[in-house]
């Protein structure tokens, strides 16, 4: 197949549209992230629908001192992997056919979901790039948009616009890829260095720590549940109990809580109990604080275990998903990754 290049919505409205339109929102030098994307893409639209890659560097979104005109465009190569990857078009505006009138002078707020974690390290942000997505959804007029897992708070945003709003689309979210190496594929992967790539890697690291630790509560209380409710269980769940708050007191005394997030305990400071959310909490960041002694160091902005309803710290008798975050500069790059945990009965 042949994958068209469009400049303007109106080349991209005069397309005929038969089955289900399929939209993937890039801002270009894509890589096997949104090969994927473009792959899943193509499966919900079938052989008779339509995908869409859209290639727009965003400037809305990118604050003082960001790296607007360092992200690479790589528009030739985006086309091929867009093809291989099953893309009927790629629309790739201007600046001018996205804000024909200048930066817009209405748009879309992130509100307070949007002034935490990213939002505080990136003020702005958000507000930006919803704006864009409306724009781009509007332009575009998909029946299904997808977003990666990746960007785990910008997914959110979306999906809370599009239900506020009424936006009549339905919103995809596709796991998180990874290197062979655990590292969360990204476009400003290519900035590092050797020697920082090697620091980064600690990243996906402590999140797996993290999950590591939530994997063997969780089997610890399933366990517990298989055993009959006799004296036998009682002894046995006492067994359990203690071994976890040994390993649990372990890990959050080993850990050294940061200026903006005690993982000891939470966000304000209050006081953590052991096991449950403050114990991964406290397993990825013994990793975290390995890492700022590494060469070049790793420096955190944030480690947070938040509801992805609206990404505010869960507490420690939260039952339900939940996402465990992190944010961190190797360098002059900064790099963000996640991952998804189910914690309590809804495991």
């Amino acid at each position: 197949m042949t994958t068209a290049l469009l400049r303007t919505a109106d080349e991209l409205h005069a397309r005929v549209r038969v089955g289900r339109r399929a939209v993937v929102m890039t801002m270009g030098a894509l890589h096997e992230g949104h090969a994927t994307l473009i792959r899943t893409a193509r499966e919900i639209a079938g052989p008779d629908g339509e995908v869409v890659v859209t290639v727009f560097v965003n400037p809305l979104q990118f604050g003082k001192g960001e790296d607007l005109d360092r992200y690479p465009r790589t528009l030739d190569a985006d086309l091929k992997i867009a093809e291989d990857s099953g893309a009927d078009a790629v629309f790739a505006p201007g600046v001018e056919e996205v804000y024909p009138g200048g930066e817009p002078q209405v748009r879309i707020s992130a509100g307070p979901m949007g002034e935490r974690l990213e939002g505080a390290s990136r003020p702005g942000h958000f507000d930006g790039m919803l704006t864009v997505v409306a724009k781009l959804l509007h332009l575009t007029r998909p029946d299904v948009a997808l977003y990666g897992q990746k960007d785990a708070q910008q997914l959110a945003l979306i999906r809370r616009m599009a239900r506020d709003l009424n936006f009549g689309v339905e919103i995809v979210g596709v796991p998180t890829v990874r290197e062979d190496d655990g590292l969360a594929l990204s476009s400003r992967n290519r900035y590092l260095s050797p020697e920082e790539r090697r620091t980064a890697l600690t990243l996906s690291r402590a999140l797996f720590a993290g999950r590591d630790r939530h994997a063997a509560q969780e089997a610890l209380r399933a366990r517990a549940r298989e055993v009959p409710a006799t004296h036998a269980r009682a002894e046995a769940l006492s067994a359990i109990g203690e071994s976890r708050a040994a390993a649990d007191t372990h890990a959050v005394a080993k850990s050294r809580p940061s200026p903006t997030t005690a993982v000891g305990g939470d966000a304000a400071g209050r006081p953590a109990h052991t096991g449950g959310p403050a114990a991964v909490r406290a397993a990825a960041r013994l990793v975290l604080d390995d890492a700022g002694r590494l060469s070049p160091p790793l420096t955190l902005d944030y480690l947070a275990l938040v509801d992805p309803s609206d990404f505010t710290e869960i507490e420690d008798d939260f039952t339900g998903e939940a996402v465990l975050a992190v944010a961190a500069r190797v360098g002059t790059t900064r790099l963000i990754d996640n991952i998804p945990l189910t914690f309590g009965a809804a495991s």
